[in-house]
């Protein structure tokens, strides 16, 4: 039983490598080590820090003395969720982790990472002040005089040109390729990372299903937004902090409800961007109905 026990661990482990291969924004997850613990065990304390201003200076009395304020800012997580499942004892009995990685990675590649961008996108696109623009984009031309204009707009509010990433359906991608013009290749390279994500999971608003409700049973999730056509995110704009686990293992002599391994799987993490740098976020959708 003890050798079952440590290939569970060994798949366990594995989770995080199928997540960061399969998400789209993973790209933007933070260095939790730059947060930290709040009071309670839902929330992370960020570190805000506001400077003074140059002030004239005096020959006579020289500087006039500037004011440093840290504060912290206190974040809530705002996305958890989970599922149970069983594994029969008999179906794989000696390999039983073998079969719970194969089941666990499934699950994560088709419902939990999809779900999970899903979030993340809908929820940087209702963040108040971003940048945003809506509109039919028919061809590559229509899609690089979107990118310029979303460009220009984070250059005018003054967010730094580095570490831009840019998110874009895989349809809008092959329109500017199919251009392959120096044009075309101009307003990528002004992108650290281009990201392609499939229309399913990039939408403006995304309902979770909460897997009790009458209807919601299944689970997963649906959008009800607009679809969106491309979005920029500056990385240092968001906190995006997950947290991935398989809390609970229980073996088929401890399980009193079956004769099968049961494994508790659990996506509790954090999506959301800082007060002051909401113009590092730029999102480009279709108009609405």
């Amino acid at each position: 039983m003890a050798n079952n026990i440590q290939l569970f661990k060994k798949y366990i482990a594995l989770l995080d490598e199928v997540y960061q291969l399969s998400s789209k924004s993973s790209i933007l997850d933070g260095d939790a080590s730059l947060v930290q613990a709040g009071r309670n065990a839902n929330e992370i304390v960020i570190p805000k820090m506001s400077l003074d201003g140059l002030a004239d200076y005096s020959r006579n009395s020289g500087y006039v003395m500037g004011d440093v304020t840290l504060t912290y800012e206190t974040v809530k997580f705002n996305y958890d969720r989970g599922r149970k499942f069983v594994i029969d004892a008999m179906d794989d009995e000696e390999t039983a982790g073998i079969a719970f990685g194969k089941l666990s990675s499934e699950f994560i590649r088709t419902k939990v990472v999809p779900e999970m961008d899903a979030f993340r996108f809908a929820t940087y696109a209702s963040i108040s002040g971003i940048g945003s623009a809506t509109g039919t984009l028919a061809d590559g031309a229509a899609v690089i005089t979107a990118l310029r204009a979303a460009t220009n707009t984070m250059d005018e509010d003054e967010v730094p040109s580095e570490q831009r990433v840019l998110f874009i359906t895989p349809t809008l991608r092959g329109m500017i390729d199919d251009l392959d013009t120096t044009k075309s290749k101009e307003v990528l390279a002004k992108f650290s990372s281009v990201v392609e994500v499939p229309q399913s999971r990039f939408n403006t608003q995304v309902n979770l299903f909460d897997g009790t409700t009458s209807g919601e049973e299944a689970g997963g999730f649906e959008t009800t937004g607009n679809d969106i056509n491309f979005m920029v995110i500056h990385t240092p704009a968001i906190l995006q902090y997950p947290k991935h686990t398989v809390n609970k293992i229980i073996t088929p002599e401890a399980n009193q409800e079956s004769d099968g391994w049961m494994f508790f799987y659990r996506a509790y993490g954090l999506a959301d961007a800082y007060e002051n740098k909401a113009a590092g976020i730029y999102v480009h959708s279709k108009a609405g109905a």
